[in-house]
């Protein structure tokens, strides 16, 4: 694969990616439950690793990262209902683009390129998992709490209260 295709796939995943990461964010705000949007920051804070390393992987190849993306839709609902609406959306969405860019990642002859992004592709399927567990409800997704521990009514609904 010659280096200005490496460029072009690359900057293709990085915008389906960044994409991806806004609609967890997006999604992140409509989980009021502590466990699961706690699950949320962790997945977040991944992907912005993940993002790191394809835009510095398209600047060592002369490029830009594109900022620009058509966002997803978060789905709509109230409540509980609502919040299990978008975890199996992020499921759906998580394993759309896993089958997707799979097998472009595989074909891919810089192994540096390649590792990072299988790398990065199991990680999303990690995240994935993380998300089928919240929709059967669990909520040890990222530890236990200890017996009695509390968390009241979930998270608030902003992150900074002044």
């Amino acid at each position: 694969m010659k280096a200005a295709a490496t460029l072009s796939l690359l900057q293709e995943l990085y915008r389906e990616r960044l994409t991806l990461f806004d609609r967890h964010i997006k999604g992140a705000q409509v989980i009021a439950d502590y466990e699961f949007n706690n699950t949320y920051q962790n997945v977040v804070g991944r992907e912005e690793h993940h993002l790191q390393w394809v835009r510095k992987a398209i600047e060592d190849l002369g490029g830009t990262g594109e900022t620009s993306i058509t966002a997803l839709d978060v789905p709509g609902g109230k409540g509980k209902k609502r919040e299990e609406a978008v975890l199996q959306d992020d499921v759906r969405q998580q394993q759309a683009f896993i089958e997707r860019w799979t097998p472009k990642v595989q074909a891919m002859t810089n192994a540096r390129h390649r590792t990072m992004l299988t790398l990065m592709l199991g990680e999303m399927r990690e995240h994935q998992r993380f998300f089928e567990y919240a929709v059967q409800g669990r909520d040890d997704l990222l530890g236990r709490r200890m017996e009695g521990a509390s968390t009241g009514d979930g998270v608030m609904p902003v992150r900074w209260v002044e």
